[in-house]
């Protein structure tokens, strides 16, 4: 069974693609994956059986080889940024979100500018949060 990484994961869309280690990407789908996994992390080392479909390669039974999700905690969590510094960035973010809630209490979406790095500190709370 060919070996490789998962090179990205969207568990919202329900697909990604891994790196094969003898080259080329392989389309996985949600349908691929353990019973009871929902996503998968960008470097899991995974093993899969490959069927070619109508627009190429696809996984099947996608097979998790390495536990990253520990490791990479772990490794982390000796990064973790102090209690004082979360409190201010956590601070900060309430701020950015009350601004976007006026806009929407007013039926108006934010633009990008606003919207994009909002989006960019959620995501890096979420991940710091996660560790």
């Amino acid at each position: 069974m060919p070996t490789g990484k998962v090179k990205w994961y969207d568990a919202e869309k329900g697909f990604g693609f891994l790196s094969q280690d003898e080259g080329g990407d392989v389309h996985v789908r949600a349908e691929a994956l353990p019973e009871g996994v929902t996503t998968i992390k960008a470097g899991t080392r995974v093993e899969f059986g490959i069927v070619q479909g109508r627009r190429g390669d696809q996984a099947l039974q996608v097979r998790l080889l390495d536990p990253t999700v520990s490791v990479a905690r772990s490794q982390s969590a000796a990064r973790r940024k102090s209690p004082e510094d979360m409190a201010v960035i956590v601070e900060d973010l309430i701020g950015l979100l009350d601004g976007l809630g006026e806009g929407y209490r007013h039926g108006r979406h934010p633009d990008a500018k606003k919207a994009k790095p909002t989006a960019t500190l959620l995501r890096a709370l979420a991940t710091e949060l996660e560790l």
